[in-house]
């Protein structure tokens, strides 16, 4: 039994298919603040298999160690957090509270249940302004934002924790660029308000909820002068939890592993692609660069295929695709009940 936070949002309901798929059971633990029951549902139709849903926040020390407990599970994936920079940078205090104590919370939980298998979501904001490309794991941890410096808090309270007791097991996973959506066109990313990620807002522009893309920057040192970003399929970054946790069951550590694609792609190898997989047009109009936006960076997954036996499989085109099939067969997202 896996024991799933934020098991409804874009990352964790793709990765609850996956570990469904590979035959574990599952339950979520999930306040639905920025994620839908409807995608629990749909977790469930695609996987044929059902899962235990359970609604409630991990800052909630009673109803998490009941939920934990109840579950007998064996390791948590820990994907609950809130993820917006802008926001992070205007509400300091709402992201320590959450992504912080949440997971202060959630740790104890698992003490008193004896749970000490952790699988959890970190970031490459934690590498803030690159030394040397492509980023590797020892490059040197400095934060940029709030929502960066939230998940490098984490992860040094993880790695005190392993020190104090070697009997964890810690996968520390440093994810990219999470984009696309399940082949099947049933889960994908539903963001709610403006999107804050790129592909996200391509695709509504492309199904035209939105009149035009920014760009903001054209002058960067790069192939089209555009921003470049390593991306990653959803779909393959799930699968890299479930290696993940396959290596842990049999060890003891607390090891930090990207999850990339090893390469990037621009701005605007993002538009054309995904030009060319809806058969519409993506009409944008560049701005000025933002404060803080980097040029371009990208990941050294080689420690990941090393020790997980991982590599991605799916390309940008098959990101827009997935993407696209997603956003046209749910034009205004999950229509479920929150």
């Amino acid at each position: 039994m896996i024991f799933v936070t934020g098991g409804a949002g874009y990352i964790g309901s793709h990765a609850c298919v996956e570990l469904l798929m590979a035959g574990h059971d599952v339950t979520v633990f999930d306040n639905f603040s920025n994620s839908q029951w409807e995608a629990t549902e749909r977790v469930q139709r695609i996987a044929g298999r059902t899962m235990t849903v359970v609604r409630g926040d991990i800052r909630d020390v009673q109803a998490l160690q009941s939920a934990l407990r109840a579950s007998k599970a064996e390791a948590v994936m820990h994907f609950a957090g809130l993820k917006a920079v802008g926001e992070s940078e205007a509400e300091p205090l709402k992201y320590y509270d959450n992504n912080v104590l949440g997971t202060l919370r959630l740790l104890e939980a698992m003490v008193a249940c004896d749970v000490k298998t952790l699988v959890f979501s970190s970031s490459a904001t934690v590498y803030g302004i690159p030394e040397s490309l492509p980023y590797r794991e020892d490059h040197r941890l400095s934060a940029t934002n709030t929502y960066g410096m939230t998940k490098l808090v984490v992860e040094n309270m993880l790695r005190d924790l392993h020190r104090s007791d070697p009997s964890w097991s810690i996968g520390i996973l440093r994810y990219f660029n999470p984009v696309g959506a399940h082949s099947s066109g049933l889960i994908g990313e539903d963001p709610q308000g403006t999107p804050n990620n790129l592909m996200p807002y391509v695709a509504q522009v492309a199904v035209g909820r939105r009149e035009f893309l920014n760009v903001w920057g054209n002058d960067y040192p790069t192939p089209d002068g555009t921003g470049v970003r390593d991306y990653i399929h959803v779909v393959d970054l799930a699968i890299g939890h479930v290696k993940a946790f396959d290596y842990l069951k049999t060890r003891e550590g607390c090891i930090a592993v990207n999850l990339g694609a090893g390469s990037g792609h621009s701005v605007m190898d993002m538009v054309r692609s995904f030009e060319a997989a809806s058969g519409r047009a993506v009409p944008f109009k560049v701005g000025p660069r933002r404060a803080g936006d980097l040029g371009a960076y990208w990941a050294d997954a080689s420690l990941a295929a090393e020790l997980f036996g991982w590599r991605v499989e799916r390309g940008l085109d098959r990101m827009c695709a997935d993407t696209w099939r997603w956003q046209s067969m749910n034009p205004d997202g999950y229509k479920g009940e929150q």
